[in-house]
């Protein structure tokens, strides 16, 4: 899904129902914010954690909405915002000693990513 804010430039992607707790999405999320795109799928790239992959497709899903869409250079994109919301959380059962059972949480998580063109001072 692709959205511009005419007045800035701004164009943002989504994923949804992302299978991974977002505490740990954050982790990688915090790494990539106001850096350029080709620093952070540098960064993403050579990164071990498990939602590197899912950011990294992210990050050049709302780049390629920037330049197909807006017709925006990719040379001179920057994330601008990069932010993960919590998703649906999935409740699974264990089953415990005694015939009782505990509680499995398995989190989802949505992640935005905002680029917009480098100002020029």
């Amino acid at each position: 899904m692709a959205k511009n804010t005419a007045a800035t430039n701004e164009v943002h992607a989504t994923a949804k129902y992302v299978r991974m707790a977002p505490r740990k999405v954050r982790m990688v999320v915090d790494q990539i914010r106001n850096k350029s795109v080709d620093k952070a799928l540098e960064t993403l790239q050579f990164s071990t954690r498990a939602a590197a992959e899912p950011v990294a497709k992210v990050v050049r899903s709302a780049v390629a909405n920037a330049v197909n869409n807006n017709n925006l250079r990719e040379d001179d994109l920057v994330i601008k915002y990069a932010y993960v919301d919590e998703g649906p959380t999935l409740k699974r059962i264990r089953p415990r000693a005694k015939g009782s059972a505990s509680r499995i949480n398995k989190r989802t998580s949505h992640i935005t990513v905002v680029v917009a063109p480098r100002k020029e001072a």
